[in-house]
């Protein structure tokens, strides 16, 4: 009902069923499929229809939660267990609104509300809130914001399982603005427990000629929206959110200047996704990204041999959609400062070019005609290729 009301795209129609059992569903032909609680598909539609429920908190975590569904469970029961206002809105068959707790109100002042402390039961609901934050724009009510750092404090939000930690973390870097998402993570203190690689961030000083924004955890800020407004698909945007971990490593010494944080963000990517359980697409590139954007960004300056190692890193000649999305992480990163959104960027479709003519090169060819000797064919192939970046390159730079 919350994105209808909101004229947004309606992806899915949640049904809720009172005055009845389990059993009464199933001889109507409804095929049961919930796990934890009672939801069954329409026999026709396949549309999610769920009982109606109340829950008792029982353990920690997001898990520890008693279910209660019988017919004497009322609408009105089954809303107030909801996490926001916004998200207890209903409509019943005549369509008439049902808004026990003024959704509707919040809805056009544009506030995410908690409906009951029960709220602080479920540390999913801190991230939910923060993403919807990236989604809708809309502000967190101050009494709910107040709960949200009490679930900091008190523990609730370390016993998130990494699994619902990615998966709301990657819908959130899928919204309009995922920069609002970690906004409002780090407002309530959850960030530095979810990913507080990216949290260290905040604080830490960049040269101003080439960083306007001087924070690390702006730039960040402005990296992922970049992703964002240009429509990049998932791996883009992790490895925009990631790129630059190694930063909030550099010696104070050395600041604002970060030498070397490349290879230092590494480990942390590495560490983050292993925590996370990140998949392995999100991963590679990201790992990719962190160590290489350098090299990506000063491509008119790389040697013709450095940059076939790059492009030998990427795997171009197995996935060249891969070395796209680098490209496309390295935008974001130098496109994601304050003033230097739309300047262009011609590394990308210089080290595009390099990476088709080290395609272009014929390896059957030169296999054939080097009599079977694997030592000669991988030198002559990798030779071959390197004459071809060289050429490329000097193309390139000649325009």
């Amino acid at each position: 009902m919350r994105d209808r009301l909101l004229d947004r795209p309606v992806a899915d129609q949640d049904y809720v069923v009172v005055g009845s059992t389990p059993e009464q569903m199933e001889q109507l032909g409804y095929r049961p499929v919930g796990k934890d609680f009672p939801v069954f598909l329409h026999p026709q539609t396949h549309e999610e229809y769920a009982l109606a429920r109340t829950e008792r908190k029982t353990a920690r975590g997001y898990k520890g939660f008693e279910i209660h569904a019988s017919p004497e469970v009322t609408l009105e029961q089954d809303l107030a267990r909801r996490d926001l206002t916004i998200n207890a809105i209903a409509r019943d068959s005549d369509g008439n609104i049902i808004d026990p707790h003024h959704g509707v109100a919040d809805l056009k002042a544009g506030i995410l509300r908690h409906i009951s402390k029960a709220f602080v039961e479920d540390p999913v609901r801190v991230l939910r809130v923060a993403r919807f934050t990236a989604r809708f724009g809309f502000g967190i009510a101050p009494e709910t914001l107040e709960l949200m750092r009490e679930m900091v404090c008190n523990g609730e939000v370390d016993h998130l399982v990494p699994e619902r930690v990615w998966q709301e973390l990657a819908r959130g870097l899928m919204e309009d603005k995922p920069s609002r998402m970690l906004l409002a993570l780090r407002e309530c203190g959850a960030l530095q427990r979810i990913l507080p690689e990216v949290d260290a961030l905040f604080g830490v000083p960049q040269p101003a000629p080439h960083h306007p924004e001087i924070d690390t955890g702006l730039h960040i800020l402005l990296v992922v929206d970049y992703a964002a407004a240009h429509n990049y698909p998932l791996t883009v945007r992790f490895a925009a959110l990631t790129h630059d971990l190694g930063k909030a490593l550099t010696p104070p010494q050395y600041l604002p200047k970060h030498h070397g944080h490349e290879h230092r963000s590494i480990e942390l990517v590495e560490r983050l996704c292993e925590r996370l359980r990140v998949p392995g697409e999100c991963r590679d590139l990201a790992v990719l990204t962190a160590r290489y954007h350098g090299d990506v960004h000063r491509a008119e300056e790389l040697r013709p041999a450095t940059v076939l190692k790059l492009l030998a890193a990427s795997d171009i000649y197995r996935r060249p959609t891969r070395f796209e999305e680098l490209l496309a992480a390295c935008s974001c990163d130098y496109h994601g400062r304050h003033g230097l959104e739309t300047r262009p960027y011609p590394q990308a479709d210089l080290l595009r070019a390099a990476a088709s003519a080290a395609r272009a090169v014929d390896a059957g060819a030169i296999a054939q005609s080097m009599n079977g000797d694997p030592g000669r064919i991988a030198a002559a192939i990798e030779a071959a290729r390197l004459a071809a970046v060289s050429g490329s390159l000097s193309e390139g730079r000649q325009r």
